[in-house]
């Protein structure tokens, strides 16, 4: 396998996708951090929509982050799906979930308003009580979408945790959008747990994630 080159943007939770794929798989990678807020004419000439990540192979160039993650779980056995395909086309759609989760908490972070801020705090929590309701039980301290085995589809979520966890770690009164819902507790856990999600963000995204929200002049930055 060709080594391919990442495109990154340290704070993007799209890209974090990626990269725990990439090490998940035991994937060498080269990665080239860019600012988004100045776009290299390089990047724009390869990135059709402008954004990251985006995955170079050699002269190819593949971009957003559920193409290229299908495409590293084919090239690399074993799959991170599983076998059958209703199943797996259910985690492909738990993924476009995990993808509205993102954007809940995208706006949450800027909504200027604190009516606009309760309401996509609200919908988060809602989602979290959907995923309870679906999440297996495995009565075990490991705890995956799917029971006791990593997929594809918990690299979709993962940084979307990641990020509640950087703003616990600052109001944790966050912690109440987890409340009475053990089971997502626990697959919150064994996903930040994990060393390929641990190891997928740079040591000084966390603090960034939160002076990013505060320069947005936003309800949520002005309560940090």
């Amino acid at each position: 396998m060709i080594k391919p080159k990442l495109i990154s943007f340290k704070l993007c939770p799209y890209v974090q996708r990626s990269v725990i794929t990439l090490k998940e798989k035991n994937i060498p990678f080269d990665i080239e951090y860019i600012d988004l807020a100045n776009k290299p004419d390089w990047f724009l000439k390869i990135s059709p929509l402008g954004r990251v990540p985006a995955l170079q192979v050699g002269e190819e160039v593949l971009f957003e982050s559920a193409v290229i993650n299908e495409y590293l779980n084919e090239v690399t056995p074993p799959s991170l799906h599983p076998k059958d395909p209703l199943v797996k086309a259910k985690h492909r759609s738990w993924t476009e979930f995990a993808s509205s989760l993102l954007a809940d908490q995208y706006m949450l972070c800027v909504s200027k308003e604190e009516k606009d801020y309760l309401k996509y705090r609200e919908s988060i929590k809602n989602k979290f009580v959907q995923l309870e309701n679906i999440l297996p039980d495995t009565n075990s301290d490991i705890q995956y979408f799917a029971g006791l085995n990593f997929h594809l589809v918990d690299t979709a979520f993962a940084p979307f945790f990641g990020r509640i966890k950087y703003l616990i770690d600052v109001k944790p009164d966050f912690l109440d959008l987890y409340k009475g819902l053990p089971k997502l507790e626990k697959w919150v856990k064994t996903l930040l747990n994990k060393t390929s999600v641990q190891e997928s963000v740079l040591p000084e995204v966390p603090a960034g994630f939160i002076q990013y929200i505060k320069n947005q002049n936003s309800y949520l930055g002005g309560i940090l």
